[in-house]
């Protein structure tokens, strides 16, 4: 059982400006048991999804050896290899993002359920208990924002937004994934670009931070390209067979995955706001509380 000394209320109305600066502050508060949870349930996940993307970049940078081009060193280039790499690289993220999405709200609901403590069985339990209802609600939203995007960019953007609170309505209010996919819609209602402006704001955040972790990579593809010195280097285009840059991109990208749970945090914060403004449950709950204090 963990303790905190600040408890942050998830179940009320809140302003971005609130939704900011709470999503930063639950996860400063929470930082080492927060992120020590995630570890234990996600990280063998996270190391197979690393491993699976370094194996999937050093397969592929085969095809772009140009000093292999007219010769008989295309071993490497196995049809079954490659299609191997793709699966386990696609299999293992899949995996790991949708237990990092379910180990961060079933984190927060553990908090809200004990008022700032949580129980890490409960979490790791609620997780897998739920692990498949959250992978069909993963491809159903996946598949609906990328024929979105398909038609034009417009109708994509404009699904996404609601989409991205359906995870915390099947957690949050026990729903199964077509009742969460079709109730998110309804909780936006009326409430489409403030939830917009917000993830917005935050996506610019993450990636800003992001970019930063990724410069060292970036520096280090230029400089072997012979970019600052001006004489590119046609044995030294291919860099998926390099082990440095094989180890800033893969350092690059676990960053990413990490840096990604700020916008986890903060769509949970949406759908408590949102949650709030349609049904007012925190305030009854508060209510009911205050009540049962006066009658002790």
């Amino acid at each position: 059982m963990q303790t905190t000394n600040k408890y942050i209320e998830f179940k009320k109305q809140r302003e971005l400006g609130e939704i900011l600066s709470d999503s930063f502050g639950f996860i400063r508060n929470e930082f080492k048991p927060f992120f020590g949870t995630i570890l234990k349930i996600v990280g063998p996940y996270i190391l197979a999804m690393l491993i699976s993307m370094g194996f999937y970049m050093y397969t592929i940078g085969d095809v772009f050896n140009l000093t292999a081009i007219g010769g008989n060193q295309f071993s490497a280039l196995s049809p079954v290899i490659m299609v191997i790499s793709v699966l386990a690289l696609m299999l293992s993220s899949i995996a790991a993002y949708v237990l990092a999405q379910g180990t961060v709200l079933y984190y927060i609901k553990s908090y809200i359920d004990h008022k700032g403590t949580t129980d890490y069985d409960e979490i790791r339990q609620g997780v897998y208990g739920s692990f498949w209802s959250l992978i069909g609600l993963g491809i159903l939203v996946g598949l609906s924002v990328f024929i979105g995007a398909m038609f034009c960019l417009i109708p994509g953007i404009y699904l996404a937004v609601p989409l991205s609170i359906s995870f915390a309505i099947l957690v949050f209010l026990k729903k199964d994934t077509m009742d969460s996919y079709q109730y998110s819609f309804s909780l936006i209602k009326e409430n489409w670009w403030i939830t917009f402006a917000t993830l917005f704001i935050i996506y610019i955040i993450v990636m800003v931070a992001t970019y930063a972790f990724s410069l060292p990579g970036a520096i280090y593809t230029w400089i072997k390209m012979g970019v600052f010195s001006g004489e590119m280097d046609a044995e030294n285009m291919n860099l998926f067979n390099d082990p440095i840059y094989l180890f800033l991109n893969i350092l690059s990208s676990l960053v990413q995955f990490l840096m990604n749970i700020i916008l986890l945090v903060a769509t949970a914060l949406i759908f408590f706001n949102l949650n709030e403004k349609k049904n007012f449950t925190g305030t009854f709950e508060r209510i009911e509380s205050l009540g049962k204090s006066a009658e002790e």
